[in-house]
């Protein structure tokens, strides 16, 4: 699976280096060039941008314990799609969503499970959803324009099937993060970055208590956009 994730991202990036190739010979200098190679260098240039993005990542989920509960995700890939619009370095905002399978493990805190000792050790299976609206700070230089991002959400946690039951767990996130942008021509470039979210850790298991503490997301990622 990770595999897969990993070949479909370079092929994406792959196409977006052939475009970038063409347009470069299609923009190279000639005498009296203008009308469409004009209107493209003013393009690349502009300091405005509305697009939309898709990323490829790996969640990198940390462990939680508490209230007797020792609780450990399972790293996944995952994706993710924004709509991003920049209106000037300092005013930008985008939502985003992402998806990924999110697996978890619980068993009893040695030395402090109290009324879940008995308990068996369980994994549950699942996938996880975020969805965030984001402020965008970031500085155009040439082709590059580094970015930050910092905003608010919800993570939600979608259990499968097991003999001790589930629940849906909905938590309010937090998510923050840099990258940068690097186009090839007017419409289509690369985007690399790392993002993070802070939540409480979900509780997807019906005979184990929430741990009760925060747990952190990094998600390094690469993708493309189209600008509009």
């Amino acid at each position: 699976m990770r595999k897969k994730w990993m070949l479909t991202t370079f092929i994406l990036i792959g196409m977006a280096a052939l475009t970038g190739a063409a347009y470069g010979q299609a923009d190279a200098p000639a005498g009296g060039q203008t009308g469409a190679a004009a209107k493209a260098r003013s393009a690349v240039g502009s300091r405005s941008q509305t697009d939309i993005g898709a990323s490829f990542y790996e969640a990198l989920t940390s462990s939680t314990s508490g209230n007797g509960t020792q609780q450990t995700p399972t790293n996944a890939p995952g994706g993710m799609v924004e709509l991003r619009h920049i209106a000037s370095n300092l005013l930008g905002y985008e939502m985003a969503f992402s998806f990924n399978p999110a697996d978890q493990a619980y068993a009893p805190k040695s030395g402090a499970c109290a009324l879940d000792c008995q308990n068996p050790a369980t994994k549950i299976t699942g996938n996880a959803a975020q969805i965030s609206i984001d402020y965008v700070a970031s500085y155009k230089t040439g082709n590059l324009r580094p970015f930050v991002v910092a905003g608010v959400g919800f993570f939600i946690a979608i259990p499968g099937a097991t003999p001790f039951g589930n629940n849906t767990s909905v938590r309010g996130a937090y998510d923050y993060g840099g990258g940068v942008d690097y186009s090839f021509s007017p419409h289509l470039g690369i985007r690399a970055q790392v993002r993070g979210n802070l939540y409480k850790a979900p509780n997807t298991s019906s005979i184990y208590p929430a741990t009760g503490g925060f747990t952190q997301t990094l998600e390094p990622m690469g993708g493309v956009f189209y600008r509009f």
